[in-house]
């Protein structure tokens, strides 16, 4: 009950705050960690294995560190509160990023309607790809794409794995994801020496992936409003398995799909990153142009499978 309990303060902290830009995040350490191990290691040969010595390492040493405080913090107690379950909450709350995903996506939408340059500028925050030549209508498709791929990583994946490990497997996974997300790229710079970091993010990533496709196809039922382009839970269903194995990443095309089925939209297509072209399949097949009301939709979407895999969690933390 304890656990549940830091497990609702950590998420009810999360929808208060989101990512306060004043308070240290343990994502920033993991990032200076990687950026520096990266500095010195990805030169001369052997890149792929001294990435994954790297990555491997990070890895490891997250979990131990998280699993030994926490162990060592269990005896200790204030006014009858364990402080173990404090930092719990504490960590839990560093782990999501449901809210603060949500008004990154709705900013972009609002600085748009005052200029493309004010959009471009927004939706650099949250991509990776080159933004400075991206029009009104790829703007809006790559802040909903980051949306939908981002409540598996931000959200879905960091309860999965504290349901799984606890706050240690869900500290973890948040470093898993940091290094895919920092050197987990096919460019010529790390296409050798983040492999590893890339492999192990698919692995981590693909049973959550599909999970959020579902609840966010079970989300639609309820939220979308029911009109022509309205999908039925087994249409949904087909559209996601046909379009998400289509996404040149083993995850991220699941609940891309899973909105672009629920917008009746299209996302994907050639992005730059890092200098680099590199072409993504199509997911969907309308290409419509996107509106504020679909980003209001999509948000409504994340609100209520976060919820439902918040309840999962509890559920499922109580019970075992």
């Amino acid at each position: 009950m304890m656990k549940c309990i830091a497990i609702i303060i950590g998420w009810l902290a999360d929808k208060i705050w989101g990512d306060p830009a004043w308070l240290p995040h343990p994502v920033v350490y993991f990032g200076k960690a990687i950026a520096w191990g990266e500095h010195w290691l990805n030169k001369g040969h052997h890149r792929r294995l001294k990435g994954g010595i790297l990555a491997v390492s990070l890895i490891l040493l997250t979990f131990l560190i998280t699993w030994a405080l926490l162990r060592w913090l269990r005896p200790v107690t204030v006014c009858g509160i364990p402080i173990n379950i404090v930092i719990e909450a504490i960590l839990i709350f560093f782990c999501l990023a449901g809210t603060t995903l949500i008004k990154e996506v709705k900013a972009v939408f609002k600085a748009l309607d005052r200029s493309i340059e004010d959009g471009r500028k927004q939706v650099a925050r949250i991509v990776g790809r080159d933004t400075s030549a991206l029009d009104a209508q790829e703007i809006r498709k790559a802040a909903l794409e980051t949306l939908a791929e981002n409540l598996s990583d931000g959200v879905i994946a960091p309860l999965f794995w504290l349901l799984l490990l606890g706050v240690p497997g869900m500290m973890t996974y948040k470093m898993v994801n940091t290094l895919d997300s920092m050197i987990g790229y096919r460019t010529e710079r790390y296409r050798l020496f983040g492999t590893v970091a890339a492999r192990i993010d698919d692995v981590a990533n693909w049973l959550p992936a599909r999970i959020t496709a579902l609840l966010m196809a079970i989300a639609g039922i309820f939220i979308h409003p029911k009109d022509k382009n309205h999908r039925s839970l087994p249409q949904m269903l087909k559209f996601i398995f046909h379009y998400g194995p289509q996404h040149a990443s083993p995850n991220s095309g699941w609940p891309e799909a899973a909105l672009a089925g629920i917008l009746n939209c299209r996302f994907g297509g050639p992005h730059i990153y890092f200098g680099e072209l590199i072409d993504k399949p199509y997911i969907g097949d309308h290409d419509r142009e996107l509106t504020s009301v679909d980003a209001t939709m999509a948000c409504n979407i994340n609100k209520g499978v976060e919820v439902m895999m918040l309840v999962i969690t509890l559920l499922g933390v109580y019970l075992l």
